[in-house]
């Protein structure tokens, strides 16, 4: 039984807007977030059976004014949360290579069973976001689900669905307030071969 799935970036923050790194932090939508998750009501209105979204801030944000116009409960999965960067977190890419030259001469945010320190390595995302997805099937096969949350996770969603090599992952980017569509079957998910 197939699934629909809209995967929705959340509406911009301030930290966006700003180019800062943003996973564990939890700041509100700035009034373009606000204006994007309206948008988003009128563009998607009648496409969803279900409403799930990551435990953060933002997102439930964005979760909450879709709610409100499809008269839609809000289901949170924890799975889907943004990838947290450690000591990144709140820092522009200048200000992290400026703070961290050794972690940052390295790479470490795009390393497979490395991260910032206080992070999250890519594996630990890819197998969260894999048992969100795996949440997702058995809970609402056959339905079409929209799912908000982050961009870090939207790249790992992609991966999982379709295939993607490395420098894919990485160039591939939903901004705030966009929306990928897939389907779910009923498989397993399989972590990508190209990491170290």
């Amino acid at each position: 039984m197939q699934t629909s799935l809209f995967v929705i970036r959340h509406g911009r923050t301030i930290f966006n807007a700003q180019d800062r790194y943003l996973g564990a932090l939890d700041p509100p939508l700035d009034e373009d977030g606000l204006r994007q998750a309206a948008a988003l009501a009128g563009v998607l209105a009648g496409r969803a059976d279900v409403l799930v979204c990551s435990p953060k801030l933002r997102a439930r944000q964005t979760a909450g004014v879709l709610a409100a116009a499809w008269s839609l409960p809000v289901v949170t999965i924890g799975e889907f949360a943004e990838r947290e960067v450690g000591v990144y977190e709140g820092l522009t890419r200048e200000e992290a290579r400026a703070a961290y030259p050794a972690l940052w001469e390295q790479d470490i945010t795009r390393r497979w069973d490395a991260a910032p320190t206080g992070g999250e390595t890519i594996r630990a995302v890819f197998e969260r976001v894999a048992r969100g997805l795996a949440i997702v099937q058995r809970d609402f096969a056959g339905r079409s689900v929209v799912l908000v949350a982050h961009g870090f996770v939207a790249k790992v969603i992609r991966a999982l669905l379709a295939d993607l090599s490395r420098d894919d992952f990485f160039r591939y980017s939903l901004a705030n307030g966009q929306v990928a569509l897939y389907t779910l079957g009923g498989g397993a998910f399989t972590l990508p071969t190209w990491h170290e």
